[in-house]
């Protein structure tokens, strides 16, 4: 039996951070009825590929198409009960479409700051939910610095994409329901960019099930988080064009919660180029009647490509987070008709 919605099981070890099972718990009371639980559902043609059952956790569901809803409502929501009247976030797309939404269902203002690398239906998506809408440079770290400044100058309250505890509790919601519907799961892989959702994921999981595997899944241009745990540091990278679009961005030199997460939590983690990418969202669509954006497609191109086989358990389920939704759909026509990406 589940465990009940307001508190941990018993059982649950300890970790040295500053984020426990029961915020986590308290994250879903507030998300409750604002936010979906979303399904669980078996992949037979990924399962008979790799010889063990895999699930997808369809976070793709999500009334704004991805799991970045969970974050943004657990902070803002928090940020309304001390009396916060305008929100500010900086955004690759997904996370600034969630702010942007639970701040309406709230009865707040929002604004989101995004480069000028983020796609135009995200940006559009953004907009129709009532947000203003700030284009900053060509990179999230520019986006980032225009979102500061209307902190400073005009008073808003500031919702990191994930570098935030309060964020992590929320993304932290979707180990619960794995966990709680696959109690034997014995892998995750989860898309891994500032490291929120994979933090979040993995140090629920791992605080019920210890013994599980967590595998976090990148692609090649622009991995900050991946080249920051081989520095040993946060590092800066270059922003590119990618596929994998939600993936992109910094983590943040100063970066206080995500790094030292996922350095921790993470038994792996593995890089995909454009290629492998794309064959993940036709895959998707082809055999699973997913639309999938690249960031969500990720896991499911990481076991395509046969880059899960040395990790995963043989004698337990793997559960791979698709994590969003939002593709611009011109590219997701040209990705699906293109032989070269054929499943």
């Amino acid at each position: 039996m589940s465990p009940p919605l307001s508190s941990p099981p018993l059982s649950s070890p300890p970790l040295s951070l500053p984020l426990t099972l029961a915020d986590v718990y308290r994250a879903r009371q507030r998300l409750a009825g604002r936010v979906a639980l979303t399904p669980l559902v078996p992949s037979p043609s990924l399962s008979a590929r790799m010889g063990a059952p895999v699930y997808l956790k369809l976070e793709t569901v999500q009334p704004t198409g991805s799991f970045k809803l969970r974050g943004a409502t657990n902070a803002i929501a928090q940020l309304a009960e001390q009396g916060a009247t305008r929100v500010v976030t900086a955004s690759t797309g997904n996370h600034g479409r969630a702010l942007a939404y639970a701040a309406r269902a709230l009865g707040i203002e929002a604004a989101v700051c995004m480069s000028a690398l983020v796609p135009r239906n995200k940006v559009d998506a953004v907009a129709a939910l009532g947000a203003r809408v700030v284009i900053a440079g060509k990179s999230q770290d520019e986006a980032q610095l225009a979102a500061r400044s209307l902190v400073r100058d005009e008073g808003y309250a500031f919702v990191p994409p994930f570098d935030d505890l309060r964020v992590i509790a929320g993304q932290a919601t979707i180990g619960l329901e794995i966990l709680e519907a696959l109690p034997d799961a014995a892998t995750l892989i989860v898309p891994l960019s500032g490291g929120g959702l994979f933090g979040g994921v993995a140090f629920a999981a791992k605080q019920i099930r210890p013994s599980i595997s967590t595998v976090g899944v990148s692609m090649v241009r622009g991995a900050a988080m991946h080249a920051s745990l081989a520095a040993g540091h946060p590092v800066d990278v270059e922003e590119r064009e990618t596929l994998a679009d939600s993936l992109g961005g910094g983590i943040g030199l100063e970066n206080r919660h995500t790094f030292a997460l996922t350095r921790l939590l993470a038994d792996d983690v593995v890089l995909l180029d454009e290629a492998s990418i794309a064959r993940g969202i036709a895959h998707a669509y082809r055999e699973e009647r997913l639309v999938v954006e690249g960031a969500g497609a990720v896991g499911m191109g990481a076991l395509l490509e046969g880059r899960i086989q040395n990790i995963a358990h043989a004698d337990g389920p793997i559960v791979v987070v698709v994590s969003g939704a939002n593709i611009d759909m011109t590219v997701h026509r040209r990705i699906v008709t293109e032989d070269q990406y054929a499943s």
